[in-house]
């Protein structure tokens, strides 16, 4: 007779199995259990810890970096067609004067940029006074200091009626040349040559650099404290009627305009610039003029003008 004997327990075939029921087991829990903790903290019940510590989709985050992804490209593309629309707008401006011109815009608003020429050189002629006064600032704020009685009188007298005998007294007053590339070291100006000796208005720059400057006086990330830049904001939006010409010319309002401009024969041809914080068509515009080799004060005065109002007019149809 055959007796049929029980199997023989295998240890090792056991623990085989039994790892493979794990295993599934955990897989299928893998799937459930997040979407039973969905539903759960849809009704409002179940266990919050769980709840907080399923990861969120990554969907979730991708609708504002593709905002701002959008953004960054606009502005791109509207600095590109608004320098396409500046050049083309400046070749008739450019043809009628006879001289040379160079111009930027800074659109506080959108962020937008557009230049011409931003790194051809210039005398600055009278606008060096705006940055005569940002390094005398400098410097009172270094000692912690106001202006003295005199300093305020020179500074209304240098800016708002462009006295020249002003702008020397504060000249020798900052340094002369020295103090002036001291100061534009901290402002960022790294193309502005201080005039030698006396010679404030022989100083050279760059529309680049007085946009530059521009932004030091309306930006709070400035070297400039808050009451430096108020301070000469207010001279640059006092300045008297006969001077209020230039890239004013671009603005829609008067109300807020804070402008510095300059002019100087050199010695036969006319140098003409102006450089200002506009308003315009509710933007803030931060416009940058320099030019050179006119045949007169008007035509030169002309082709600012028209070049701010260019420029202008640019930046803001380049992001519509």
């Amino acid at each position: 007779m055959t007796i049929t004997r029980p199997p023989t327990h295998d240890p090792a075939h056991s623990s085989r199995r039994l790892r493979r029921i794990l295993i599934v087991g955990l897989a299928a829990a893998s799937i459930a259990v997040p979407g039973l903790w969905a539903i759960r903290a849809a009704h409002g019940t179940g266990s919050t810890a769980r709840a907080a510590s399923t990861p969120a989709p990554a969907t979730a985050v991708r609708p504002a970096a593709r905002r701002r992804l959008s953004r960054a490209t606009r502005l791109k593309r509207a600095d590109r067609r608004a320098h396409r629309a500046l050049a083309a707008a400046l070749s008739p401006i450019l043809a009628a004067s006879g001289g040379t011109l160079a111009v930027g815009v800074v659109d506080l608003t959108t962020g937008v940029t557009v230049t011409h020429d931003g790194g051809r050189r210039f005398h600055t002629a009278s606008i060096v006074k705006a940055d005569i006064l940002a390094a005398l600032l400098l410097r009172h704020q270094a000692t912690g200091t106001p202006l003295s009685e005199d300093e305020r009188e020179l500074a209304v007298a240098m800016i708002e009626h462009s006295d020249n005998d002003a702008a020397s007294a504060l000249w020798y007053d900052i340094g002369e040349g020295s103090g002036l590339a001291a100061a534009n070291v901290r402002l960022g100006l790294r193309h502005t040559t201080p005039g030698s000796g006396g010679y404030w208005g022989l100083t050279s720059t760059t529309v680049a650099d007085q946009l530059r400057l521009l932004t030091d006086l309306t930006s709070r990330r400035s070297p400039l404290n808050r009451s430096s830049r108020a301070c000469e904001l207010a001279l640059m939006r006092a300045v008297e009627r006969d001077q209020a010409w230039g890239v004013s010319a671009a603005a829609t309002s008067r109300a807020s305009v804070a402008v510095k401009n300059g002019w100087l024969p050199d010695p036969d041809l006319w140098v003409i610039n102006s450089i200002g914080l506009v308003p315009h068509d509710g933007h803030r515009l931060l416009i940058a003029v320099l030019s050179d080799g006119h045949d007169s004060e008007a035509a030169g005065v002309s082709a600012c003008e028209q070049a701010a109002v260019a420029a202008a007019s640019a930046a803001l149809e380049a992001w519509r």
